[in-house]
């Protein structure tokens, strides 16, 4: 049997990800290492620190230890440091917002970014630079940055957490052609945020799943 790690820097998608790893990947054992004290340091400094990297990378290699065949990676704010981990560790890291970035550039040449931390924007768009690139496309990238909402939503307020991501995007609906949620935590705004704007909205979570099926080659 397949296994999977699931990599996390925060509690919100461990348990979203076991209910969509059952509905998808029903066929592989799936574990989690989730260490909450990751994303604090990253927000705390404003950036992925030495420190950080140094103990994700570890858990990617815990991960190989265990037995794991992949590494899924669900923090967008450390993607770069999941990319790194393809070169340091021994097994593939899959970053969950790859299939996503993948689908958007191939969709709109206009797209908005929206975030509810500053450290998960430019790893976001380097991201979709880095696949616009592969696809051979060229695409105009807007900043949605939703202030204040991860510590609404951290701190159980999720009526404030939800209404700064509606007024991030709102402000820039006329620029862009598509939104792609930076952060897996938001997925439950795509649906909202598509009717408000009327514009197509692109989140990580299902997406990354779908594409870790056909990395795995299981279809």
């Amino acid at each position: 049997m397949i296994r999977v790690v699931c990599v996390h820097t925060a509690m919100a998608l461990v348990e979203p990800m076991t209910k969509f790893f059952k509905e998808i990947l029903p066929e592989v054992k799936l574990n989690h290492i989730a260490d909450d004290s990751l994303i604090q340091e990253v927000i705390a400094n404003n950036e992925v620190t030495p420190a950080v990297r140094r103990r994700l990378l570890s858990y990617y290699n815990a991960a190989a230890d265990s037995g794991a065949d992949v590494v899924f990676n669900t923090c967008s704010s450390v993607g770069d440091i999941a990319d790194y981990g393809n070169i340091y560790a021994r097994i593939p890291i899959f970053r969950i917002d790859q299939p996503m970035a993948a689908k958007a550039v191939a969709s709109a040449d206009r797209i908005g970014v929206i975030s509810t931390l500053p450290t998960t924007l430019d790893p976001t768009r380097r991201l979709l630079e880095n696949e616009a690139k592969k696809a051979g496309r060229e695409v105009v990238l807007v900043d949605g940055l939703a202030d204040g909402a991860f510590a609404a939503g951290q701190s159980g307020d999720s009526e404030t957490h939800d209404r700064l991501i509606a007024e991030a995007a709102a402000r820039i609906a006329d620029q862009v052609d598509m939104f792609v949620l930076a952060q897996g935590s938001m997925a439950r705004m795509e649906q909202r945020l598509s009717e408000l704007t009327g514009k197509p909205v692109l989140s990580s979570p299902v997406l990354g799943v779908e594409g870790l099926r056909k990395f795995l080659k299981l279809d």
